[in-house]
């Protein structure tokens, strides 16, 4: 489920783990959003990326945070 709604967030936007775990039907499971993003297998097609902590730091990422900020940054034109 979380996986699905990744994939809804759109091109340069954001979304904190708490409002995936909310859409995804639990409010209460950041964590396990958290757990889904770093399983993601795929991360061209499913964008975990775009989930952020609920003050917008970037919080974890299973291929670095220097590479998800690069990501974030080319989605939002940054150079």
């Amino acid at each position: 489920m979380v996986w699905k709604e990744l994939q809804k967030i759109p091109y340069g936007k954001t979304k904190s783990y708490s409002e995936i775990a909310a859409v995804a039907g639990n409010k209460n499971a950041q964590r396990a959003v958290g757990n889904a993003c770093n399983k993601n297998p795929i991360m061209i097609i499913i964008p975990c990326h775009r989930a952020v902590s609920k003050n917008n730091n970037l919080g974890g990422y299973a291929y670095g945070s220097e590479i998800k900020q690069k990501l974030l940054n080319i989605e939002n034109g940054v150079k």
